[in-house]
């Protein structure tokens, strides 16, 4: 189990859930014109060359100044409807003073952040052109976060984005696999650095993956009407079991405590509508019409013609069901990062307002299947003063579907209020403050 950035790289050997691909889709014309990428020991070296080097990012933010607005939107897209997030007058009781970021918004693939670094200097234009390990599949397999100070509503927000690791594994799925460690840090525009995310891009060759078929036994499940009702009744007590502005203090915290639980699904691709509505379309462009074949120019690899001869995106794995078998699924999934978020959700529900969430880590050991029910739960393992005499609790969180599978593992680490030592006191950043080059050549040493 992931349990922090340092240690991130030793996950479970079955990258299993899909967030965005690098590689082209596997449909039976595309391995006609295209047998896939291979993972050489040439392309690891040069992926190594590339680490803690900062480049921009492919796109730009969803949101440049998120607004409370933005910050409804967000939350409601993975179905968090918390009033701290975006009822002004509520939050500005609670000990924040007014409106903060839902954690999933101070992040994410293209969601906020204008870059720092806008161009690649010359001298390193050859070593960051192309993707060394390109045709070679992309599986989303973990992610680490860590938040070091709330969003206001209405500040410009900057990143720092870079390869930070690249670990060579052996993967139960397709043979070789290499462990892409991304990493972008975050800061307001008054110098608050703000967050830092992390995500292992789990790198295999498809067709050795495709011709596994691991995964293609699996059936969609018919609900029964008591299973929904089940559902439903869990869904009816989420907003009476969230924490608020009743403060969870640390001393009345125990070991053994247990969260949750908390119920997503059945997933739809409803759900999934939903969730670009929020978070936008991600890393790779996606858009309509004109605007597409713009993208398509630039990035021709990431389309293919269906079946009609119409190009299209590869990541509609996503919603397009015969895409999703052809790359080796029953049916479409959805993307790690709904889980992730799906995690942060259980862990603001229980801390309450005025807790902050500090960390959190998960790896995506199995798809979670359009037709699945995730099962969220948490218990608390660990308690203790952390750096800086700060009140804080561990956590080991799980989402577990409908067959009994344990999909997500994760981690969270918690600061609370504490009757004896006051409010929360947010944690430090690596690498100092103000300086987002200084936190992400700190982040690049943890992942060494």
């Amino acid at each position: 189990m992931v349990t922090n950035a340092s240690d991130a790289t030793a996950t479970d050997d079955k990258p299993e859930a899909v967030g965005e691909t690098k590689s082209e889709a596997a449909t039976s014309e595309g391995r006609a014109r295209r047998p896939g990428g291979t993972i050489t020991d040439e392309g690891i070296a040069r992926l190594r060359a590339r680490i803690g080097v900062p480049e921009p990012h492919t796109a730009p933010p969803q949101y440049r100044r998120p607004n409370v607005d933005a910050f409804r939107n967000v939350a409601r897209c993975y179905g968090d409807d918390n009033p701290l997030w975006c009822d002004e007058d509520y939050a500005a009781a609670s000990s924040w003073g007014g409106p903060i970021a839902p954690p999933p918004l101070v992040g994410g693939d293209t969601l906020v952040g204008e870059d720092e670094v806008t161009r690649i200097p010359d001298h390193l234009r050859d070593l960051m052109k192309g993707d060394p390990l390109r045709g070679v599949h992309a599986f989303y397999s973990a992610a680490s976060r860590e938040w070091w100070a709330p969003l206001r509503p209405g500040l410009r927000v900057f990143r720092r984005n870079a390869l930070v690791g690249v670990h060579d594994k052996v993967s139960e799925f397709a043979g070789r696999a290499v462990h892409e460690w991304g990493g972008q840090v975050f800061m307001d525009e008054t110098g608050t650095p703000l967050s830092g995310q992390y995500r292992n891009m789990v790198r295999t060759e498809r067709r050795k993956a495709r011709e596994r078929g691991k995964y293609t036994k699996i059936e969609p499940q018919r609900y029964t009407d008591e299973q929904i009702a089940e559902i439903e009744a869990a869904y009816d007590a989420e907003v009476s079991a969230r924490r608020g502005g009743d403060p969870r203090y640390w001393e009345d915290v125990e070991v053994g405590d247990q969260v949750g639980p908390m119920v997503k699904g059945p997933l739809r691709v409803t759900d999934m509508v939903c969730w670009h509505v929020g978070m936008g379309m991600g890393l790779y462009g996606v858009a309509p019409l004109r605007l597409a074949l713009t993208n398509r120019r630039r990035i021709p690899s990431f389309y293919y013609r269906d079946d009609l001869n119409i190009p299209d995106v590869q990541q509609r794995v996503h919603w397009d069901p015969e895409l999703a078998r052809r790359a080796g699924n029953p049916t479409t999934y959805d993307y790690g990062r709904m889980r992730e978020t799906w995690l942060i959700h259980l862990c603001t529900d229980w801390m309450g307002d005025d807790a902050w969430l500090w960390k959190l880590s998960c790896e995506f050991r199995k798809f979670n299947y359009v037709g699945d029910t995730q099962w969220l739960r948490g218990t608390v393992v660990q308690k203790y003063l952390a750096t800086g005499g700060r009140p804080a609790v561990d956590l080991e969180l799980s989402a577990t579907n409908q067959r009994g599978e344990l999909t997500t593992p994760g981690t969270a680490t918690i600061l609370l209020p504490s009757r004896e030592r006051g409010a929360v006191s947010l944690p430090d950043p690596p690498g100092g403050t103000g300086n987002l080059r200084n936190t992400l050549d700190a982040i690049v040493e943890q992942f060494r």
